[in-house]
């Protein structure tokens, strides 16, 4: 009688299962999900500065005095400008609308201010504030 060698059926398909195991679990290792994460940052800190300059502008247009410069926002005075009611782009101005920029490098000293991520990213990697018009500008090439 002549003896087969070789593997059967079952152990074929117990070792591919194993294996789709092992690079289920091991695949998310080796994909680098850093850039994806700032960019999501990014994208998070500018709509909150939306929504920081929304709310800014309500409460101003609420109180009625169109020649204020600043806005009470929860106990936080916020420095807007005359007559539009848009926050600064100071730290006493969109800074303190937002009232934290945890995890973010952040320079009001140029304009638009630019809001980086301290973890990494570069100049291509920011959010930016208008502090005249309002306007948020998010660039994301470089994360």
């Amino acid at each position: 009688m002549k003896q087969q060698s070789g593997f059967t059926l079952i152990e074929l398909v117990v070792v591919l299962v194993i294996l789709g195991i092992l690079a289920a679990t091991a695949l998310p290792r080796f994909i680098n999900l850093t850039a994806d994460a700032r960019i999501a940052s990014v994208n998070g800190v500018a709509g909150g500065l939306r929504s920081a300059v929304a709310l800014a502008q309500a409460k101003y247009l609420a109180t009625g005095n169109t020649a204020a410069t600043t806005v009470d926002m929860s106990g936080t005075s916020v420095t807007v400008n005359a007559g539009t009611g848009i926050p600064t782009g100071a730290a006493a101005g969109i800074g303190a609308a937002l009232q934290s920029t945890e995890g973010y490098t952040v320079d009001y000293t140029a304009s638009p201010a630019t809001f980086r991520p301290a973890n990494g990213g570069g100049a291509n990697c920011q959010a930016t504030y208008d502090g005249t018009t309002g306007a948020v500008v998010t660039v994301t090439s470089g994360c």
